[in-house]
């Protein structure tokens, strides 16, 4: 689980395939990987949990807020789904992680606002970004192997996108660093005026009176760039870049629904090249935001379009809405707010890829693995609290697994590094240290257990947990030999001289392993 050494495979730069992938076909497996955005385990039924989010935050069990994820939840029974599966408690430290299968104490994201920095040639300072640090990423290691590479949705990160080493790219800024889109009013922008800075709504021009931050619309009325796009004269610009897509574009598109139709458009170009892809679909869905069509203060996840599931397929209602300036009608098109929605949306995503992977034939040579950045807003987001922040959903479907349904494991975002460079055949350069541990041993072999242990953190503080004992980010620990119905009602140890020997055993070898990380 710390880093490990390999045969040397670099000869300049070029990296070099020797190890057949896992899954042995004329055709290597395609990949999806949906990364949901601020979702914890629990939000998903096939977690069982007896608590989730109502929508406006916090804890309930009423099951009119319960999502509804009749895909996913067959996904995760032919698959697996991992019962304590970790990321770090933040957007970008967990961005980070999963990107480079390596802790903060290698690639010095920390938090959002604990991140390293660097000296420019020209003697500026600078965050350092994390192909800085980590040259091999996850782009690199699939394109290493032939595949075609595309990133949709959420950026969040820092630095040059060609750097990130994907072929092509619909990204949702996230970040008011980024210019302002001009062909979208849903933006919340800081504005001084007489002295005092307010932010202003820029829709109706008016001062924002809800507690929220500043931010770009990533849902309806998107601010979104395409980097890479063969329809674009240059590198990178904003979209709508054509005349079709101008007249077309307004408060009825849907960020999360753009992602999909040009992930969709890449993976048939690609598809006519006998390319097999690797789809990196870093969705919002999950996230918080302000309801630009509402101006809503109760709820933090604003509605999406209706979808229904009929016991066999989904239909979805195109949405209708009229307005402007902040005065919208939805005419019953658009969900009310609430996590539950937006979790339900993704299980809709979901079967869209299934949809079109069967119409394409390629359904049985695609993996798919869903996980999510940390945990849900106003409940794990950012805590240190037991396994509250970190604790993420991770179903993973795969052709020929040995593995199906739940299973009580331990996991890491950061083990997805070496389990794609297993799956597709490429094994690092010697000397190349990562943090991630591969799943295919567990996965397509008989191995009985993953990890000994999981590692993570919340800002310096550090949060890890083996199979007995936990230690939080506020440094107490917690009896999780049994698996909790909410996953974070764990017995708190008091009384250590009362704890079993195995859990003193692992106590120890845990405080042992935290010096590494620091």
């Amino acid at each position: 689980m710390v880093s490990r050494s390999f045969k040397n495979l670099i000869g300049g730069a070029l990296l070099v395939l020797l190890h057949t992938p896992v899954i042995s076909a004329n055709t290597k497996p395609n990949i999806v990987l949906y990364f949901a955005d601020d979702i914890s385990a629990r939000e998903f039924p096939v977690y069982g949990a007896d608590e989730w989010s109502k929508p406006e935050r916090g804890s309930t069990s009423d099951p009119a807020f319960r999502a509804q994820t009749p895909v996913i939840d067959q996904l995760a029974k032919k698959g697996v789904w991992i019962t304590s599966a970790w990321a770090a408690t933040l957007c970008k430290p967990s961005r980070a992680m999963l990107l480079t299968g390596r802790y903060a104490h290698q690639q010095t994201w920390w938090a959002n606002k604990d991140i390293g920095k660097q000296k420019t040639a020209s003697g500026n300072t600078e965050l350092y970004h994390i192909y800085d640090s980590s040259p091999i990423l996850l782009s690199h290691i699939a394109a290493s192997a032939g595949y075609a590479t595309y990133w949709a949705g959420k950026f969040h990160l820092s630095g040059n996108y060609s750097q990130y080493g994907f072929d092509e790219a619909m990204i949702t800024p996230a970040l008011l660093s980024e210019p302002t889109n001009p062909y979208s009013d849903f933006q919340l922008d800081p504005v001084k005026k007489n002295g005092q800075t307010k932010l202003v709504n820029m829709d109706t021009e008016q001062p924002v009176k809800q507690r929220t931050y500043a931010q770009d619309s990533w849902y309806w009325y998107p601010n979104v760039r395409l980097w890479n796009h063969p329809s674009a004269r240059k590198q990178l610009v904003w979209w709508p870049n054509t005349k079709t897509d101008k007249q077309s574009f307004g408060v009825n598109s849907y960020g999360p629904d753009l992602e999909m139709e040009f992930i969709f458009d890449f993976i048939d170009r690609k598809h006519e090249q006998n390319k097999p892809f690797f789809i990196y679909h870093a969705s919002h869905l999950g996230h918080d935001q302000f309801d630009f069509l509402g101006n809503s203060a109760n709820s933090s996840w604003p509605g999406t379009p209706k979808i229904h599931w009929d016991g066999q397929k989904y239909t979805r209602t195109e949405p209708n809405i009229t307005g402007d300036k902040g005065l919208y009608d939805t005419h019953g098109t658009v969900t009310p707010p609430g996590m539950h929605h937006h979790i339900n949306y993704i299980d809709f995503q979901i079967w869209q890829y299934i949809q079109k992977f069967k119409k394409m034939g390629v359904l049985e040579n695609t993996i798919f693995i869903i996980t999510a950045d940390n945990g849900s807003g106003g409940y794990g987001k950012n805590s240190p609290d037991r396994q509250k922040g970190t604790h993420v959903p991770m179903i993973i479907y795969a052709p020929n697994m040995t593995k199906q349904g739940r299973q009580d494991v331990l996991a890491s975002i950061a083990d997805i590094w070496p389990t794609l460079a297993d799956l597709v055949g490429f094994e690092p350069p010697e000397g190349y240290r990562y943090d991630g541990e591969s799943l295919v041993p567990f996965l397509f072999a008989d191995k009985k257990f993953h990890r000994d242990w999981v590692y993570s953190y919340q800002g310096r503080k550090q949060i890890i947990r083996g199979r007995q004992v936990m230690r939080d980010g506020n440094q107490r620990w917690w009896d999780v030999s049994n698996e909790v119905s909410d996953y974070i009602s764990y017995p708190l140890i008091k009384n250590w001289q009362q704890a079993t020997p195995s859990q003193k055993a692992e106590k120890a070898k845990l405080n042992n392993i935290l010096p590494i990380y620091q």
